[in-house]
């Protein structure tokens, strides 16, 4: 007698097969995001270890010097520590920066795929040499600065690609609160990372590096064998990329017909958009511009954090690295809350303003008030994260996606990639700054730090003051026309 048909295989034959293949490719596409935050914390967490006060350990061993840091690992050993460690990061940031605007250019042209997995192995190797500096007892600064340089190249094969496939795959109905809740990955690697970096900080900080190295590189095996990039490769249907509405976009070029066009045969006619073309898009400058800002605040705690609450609240490098993935979980929630409200409302760009406003006092209270007791610094760090990464984390996500297929391409899905390497590539030049800005003024006291960002969130907040307008008119022009009024 043959056994009935397991429950978990009915379960799956009984999902769709276009739900199944958009299933894969979120958790695909998420793991692989993740694996790149996770290799990209590290670098936090192990800062001071690098730069330790070797007081409380005694005097050196090795001379009977009395040098305070003796323990510390050369060359950050020096006073000048902060300034080396704002070079460090930003050999990495300067790199991913420039190198983003021609990663999406490629991302076009060559099968993701491929240009996914790569990057990621390629990645997971200088992730790994960084950490083999330990090891190899490597104490000169160009190594490191080598490292991170090329591991910043290598890592801009990874946003565009993975948004690409998203947004291939997921109309924009409600792409904003299933890209809010994907784009969570930037936290949980976020937090991964921390985790994974703070279990070998004390004894073999190499390994904080080496892991993550050959988690990122791992993933990326998989994908090359897993991943689909496009539903029609597979015979699925392709999503909606526009409102069902058929209200088109006022500043939009009216778009040709193309029902009567399959879509696999209308993706190979058309070329891949030019970087002019794709700047020339309604809202990308506005919102890759909000992004340099939104970005130098998110990026500064990234990678400042963990010292912060070390040399403020005086926790070591294990309990400083662990209470800061709270920012992450925030920005988790913040992710998932600006893609549900945006979605809601329409109002992508009304919804990034008003948690930028509130994310500025927010600032202001946690750097002054935050480290007044860890249930207090526990609910300002969630808070902050959320406000601070939710703008982030839509722009960078459902805005990219919007934009990248937006009605003035005449149906070119062939954008994607390029309008999100230029809108994440702008971001990226903002995290790059946060992280040199933050080791220029951290020496003149904490508080110049914050005054810094809360300036920056300020600044992304007006840039998208023309989008607000538009948006507001929309809702105004929408409610007179419910109201049989006439729009003037």
């Amino acid at each position: 007698m043959r056994a009935a048909l397991a429950p978990g295989v009915r379960l799956l034959r009984a999902v769709p097969r276009d739900s199944r293949y958009r299933g894969l490719t979120l958790v695909l596409t998420f793991l692989s995001y993740t694996s790149y935050h996770l290799s990209r914390k590290p670098i936090s967490i192990v800062k001071s270890q690098l730069h330790l006060n070797c007081s409380a350990l005694g005097t050196n061993p090795h001379n009977d010097s009395n040098s305070t840091t003796w323990c510390s690992w050369a060359p950050f050993d020096q006073d000048n520590y902060k300034e080396l460690f704002g070079a460090l990061d930003n050999a990495f940031l300067v790199a991913y920066a420039i190198g983003m605007f021609i990663s999406g250019i490629f991302g076009e042209r060559l099968p993701l795929r491929y240009y996914l997995s790569v990057g990621m192995l390629l990645s997971g190797i200088f992730t790994a040499l960084f950490g083999f500096g330990y090891f190899w007892n490597i104490h000169v600064l160009w190594y490191y600065i080598i490292v991170q340089v090329c591991n910043g190249l290598a890592q801009t094969t990874g946003w565009p690609s993975v948004v690409a496939c998203v947004g291939n795959w997921f109309g924009k109905g409600k792409r904003g609160l299933i890209m809010g809740i994907w784009n969570s990955h930037t936290s949980v690697g976020n937090i991964l990372g921390s985790l994974i970096a703070g279990a070998w900080v004390s004894s073999e900080w190499g390994l904080s590096f080496i892991v993550p190295g050959v988690i990122i590189a791992v993933i990326g095996i998989v994908c090359f064998f897993f991943l689909v990039e496009h539903p029609e490769d597979v015979g699925c249907s392709p999503p909606q990329q526009h409102d069902a509405s058929g209200e088109k976009d006022p500043e939009g070029v009216t778009s040709e017909d193309h029902s009567s066009t399959d879509p696999k045969e209308l993706a190979e006619e058309l070329e891949a958009i030019s970087f002019l073309g794709a700047l020339r898009i309604p809202g990308v400058v506005e919102f890759s511009l909000c992004l340099l800002f939104a970005k130098l605040v998110s990026y500064t705690f990234l990678y400042w954090l963990p010292l912060y609450i070390v040399n403020v609240a005086h926790f070591g490098a294990k309990e400083a690295g662990d209470l800061s993935t709270l920012f992450d979980v925030g920005g988790i929630l913040g992710g998932i809350f600006a893609g549900l409200i945006s979605d809601y409302t329409g109002g992508r760009a009304t919804t990034c303003c008003v948690m930028l406003v509130v994310a500025a006092p927010m600032l202001f209270l946690y750097n002054h008030v935050g480290q007044n007791g860890i249930g207090t610094s526990i609910a300002m760090l969630i808070v902050c994260g959320a406000l601070v990464n939710g703008p982030y984390a839509l722009i960078t996500t459902a805005v990219s996606a919007d934009l990248g297929t937006h009605e003035s391409l005449k149906g070119n899905a062939r954008a994607l990639s390029t309008v999100t390497a230029i809108i994440d590539g702008t971001g990226s030049v903002g995290a790059a700054l946060g992280p040199l800005l933050a080791g220029l003024i951290s020496p003149t006291g904490w508080n110049n730090v914050f005054y810094m960002l809360i300036a920056a969130d300020v600044l992304a907040c007006l840039l998208l003051a023309r989008v607000v307008v538009k948006e507001v008119r929309a809702w105004y022009g929408c409610m007179a026309r419910k109201r049989g009024f006439k729009q003037f």
